[in-house]
C-alpha cells in the first residue's frame, strides 16, 4: 500500500446525508459525495494486511486493496480498471450493497472497517464522467445464440459477460423496462433509476437486444425459446412472497411489501399516472412486519408519503450493538442495524409476534394483535408466547416485508419441466439445471439473496454457458 501507516493516521469517516427534513420530501438519492482529500485518506486506510479477508466477504471477489491503493495514488483510472475486472455494476453495489467485504475488513478486528463501499461508488461515477466507461463490442462474434429470462442483476450480468464473450443475447423481460427488482423493488431514494437506465443503453449500444414487456412462458413459449436459442439461462429471482397466514389477512390494507414498494417505484417514474388510494400511507398508521432491509424501504416510503405513525417489528430478539462471542470476525455481524430510513422516523420492536389482524364493520384493517416471545431455540426456530404481553397496535395499513419463499413455477420453469430442490428453487449442477441447455443463476437458484451474490452468479453461470457452447461446438 502506498502508506501503510494510514490506518493509523486516519478515522474513518461516516458518509455525508442531506438533511433528514430534506430528503423525506422527495425521492431522489440523497447520499453525498466527500471532498477529493477525503477518498484518499480512506483509500489510505486500507492497509498491507497480507491476507486480504475482504476477498472472501465479497461474493464477486472484488480487488479491495488494488483499487483503494490506486485511489490513494490518485489514479482513478486504473482504480476503475480494477474494480471492473471483477464487477459489471459498481454503481449498483457501491449504492445498495450491505457491503459484507466491510465486515470482513481486517482493520475492523480492533477498529472500524475501511469505507469499501462508498469508495466503490465513487470510482465508477468518476469513471462514467470520464467517460471511461463504454459500450464494450467484442472482438469476436460467434454464431452462438442466447436467451436470458429476467433482467435483474443477475440476469443483466449473465448479458453482459455472455455478449464480451462473443455470443448473440436477447434479454426478455415481462415489466415495461429493465432491471428486475432493482428497478421495480429498491426505492428511488436508495437507487436512482437513471442509474439503471444508463447501465441498460451502454449494454444496448454495444449490441445486447432488449424484449421488455414479454413474459416467457406466456408471450413466447419454452418450446419457442428450445428453437431459437442455443442456451437459456433462467434468472427470474425468488418471486413468490411468503405469506402470513393469520386471522384478518383478507382485510382491505394488508399488503405484501414488494407492492407497496414496486406502486411507488412506478408513480416516480410516470409508468403510473398517480398513487393508488390503497396503497397511498398519507395520514394512516402503518406497521411494517418484518426487519430487513425491504422493511427498512417501506418505512422510508411511508415516511415520504406523509405517514401518521411508522411501526416496524420483528419476531427474532434485538440484535446486540457489538459482535457476540459466538459471532466473531471475519463473520458477518449480527449487530443492530440502523439504516438511514429507520433515522427519518419509525418505532421499532423486537421479538414481537402477530397474532391477528383486526378489522372495522367495513372490512378494513383497524389493527393488529402481537404478543412477546422468548426465543427457546433459534436454530431450530423454536419459541414461546410471553403471558399477559398481548397488545393491539393501531394500523391502517400492514406491509408483509418477511422474505421470498421460491421462484415461480407457473410459466417458463413448468414449461421447461425442470427439476427444483426442497426449497421450491430450480435445482442445478453448476448452473446447469435438468435440462442440458438450461441454466439458472440468481435467486431462483439460491434462493433470496443479495444484489452482489446476484451479479456473481450471473458471471459464473455466463462461464458455465459458454463451457457449454464450446463443449457442443465440438
Amino acid at each position: 500500500m502506498g502508506d501503510v501507516k494510514g490506518f493509523l493516521k486516519h478515522d474513518r469517516i461516516k458518509k455525508s446525508y442531506q438533511p433528514v427534513e430534506e430528503r423525506v420530501g422527495h425521492y431522489r438519492e440523497f447520499t453525498n459525495s466527500w471532498k477529493k482529500e477525503e477518498y484518499t485518506s480512506q483509500a489510505s486506510r486500507c492497509m498491507d494486511c497480507g491476507i486480504p479477508f475482504c476477498h472472501q466477504g465479497c461474493p464477486l471477489g472484488n480487488k479491495i486493496p488494488d483499487f483503494n491503493d490506486a485511489v490513494y495514488r490518485d489514479d482513478w483510472k486504473e482504480a476503475f480498471h480494477v474494480l471492473k475486472s471483477t464487477n459489471n455494476f459498481p454503481e449498483f453495489t457501491g449504492r445498495i450493497c450491505p457491503a459484507p467485504c466491510e465486515a470482513s475488513c481486517v482493520l475492523g478486528l480492533n477498529n472500524e472497517a475501511v469505507n469499501i463501499e462508498h469508495i466503490e461508488r465513487e470510482i465508477i461515477e468518476v469513471a462514467f464522467e470520464q467517460g471511461w466507461e463504454r459500450p464494450e463490442v467484442p472482438r469476436k462474434k460467434t454464431t452462438k445464440r442466447v436467451a436470458i429470462v429476467g433482467s435483474g442483476p443477475a440476469g443483466l450480468a449473465a448479458a453482459d459477460e455472455l455478449f464480451k464473450m462473443g455470443h448473440n443475447v436477447v434479454v426478455y423481460e415481462r415489466d415495461q423496462e429493465a432491471g428486475g427488482l432493482l428497478r421495480y423493488g429498491i426505492p428511488d431514494f436508495k437507487l436512482s433509476k437513471r442509474v439503471i437506465a444508463r447501465r441498460i443503453s451502454l449494454m444496448e449500444q454495444a449490441g445486447v437486444v432488449f424484449e421488455t414487456g414479454v413474459e416467457v412462458g406466456k408471450d413466447i413459449t419454452a418450446a419457442q425459446l428450445d428453437e431459437l436459442y442455443d442456451a437459456v439461462v433462467l434468472c427470474t429471482g425468488a418471486t413468490i412472497p411468503r405469506d402470513l397466514p393469520i386471522e384478518g389477512r383478507e382485510l382491505k390494507g394488508v399488503h405484501y411489501a414488494m407492492e407497496f414498494l414496486t406502486h411507488q417505484n412506478k408513480v416516480v417514474s410516470g409508468e403510473v399516472g398517480q398513487l393508488s388510494e390503497e396503497l397511498n400511507v398519507r395520514e394512516k398508521n402503518v406497521v411494517v412486519i418484518g426487519g430487513g432491509d425491504t422493511g427498512a424501504d417501506c418505512v422510508g416510503t411511508s415516511n415520504r408519503q406523509g405517514a401518521r405513525s411508522i411501526t416496524q417489528i420483528e419476531l427474532l430478539d434485538k440484535p446486540p450493538t457489538a459482535r457476540a462471542q459466538e459471532n466473531p470476525w471475519p463473520e458477518w455481524p449480527m449487530t443492530l442495524s440502523t439504516s438511514t430510513s429507520h433515522e427519518e422516523g419509525a418505532e421499532r420492536q423486537w421479538s414481537l409476534l402477530t397474532k391477528r389482524f383486526i378489522g372495522n364493520e367495513k372490512g378494513e384493517l383497524s389493527g393488529l394483535e402481537t404478543v412477546q416471545i422468548e426465543w427457546i431455540d433459534k436454530a431450530a426456530f423454536k419459541f414461546r408466547e410471553v403471558e399477559s404481553t398481548n397488545q393491539v397496535i393501531a394500523c391502517d395499513k400492514a406491509f408483509l416485508a418477511i422474505g421470498f419463499v421460491h421462484t415461480q413455477k407457473a410459466g417458463v420453469v413448468e414449461q421447461f419441466d425442470l427439476e427444483l430442490d426442497a426449497r421450491g428453487n430450480i435445482k442445478c449442477e453448476k448452473f446447469q439445471s435438468s435440462k442440458p441447455n438450461v441454466f439458472a443463476a440468481g435467486d431462483n437458484r439460491r434462493g433470496q439473496s443479495l444484489v452482489v451474490w446476484a451479479i456473481a452468479e450471473g458471471r459464473k453461470a455466463a462461464k458455465a454457458v459458454d463451457n457449454f457452447l464450446v463443449e457442443v461446438e465440438v
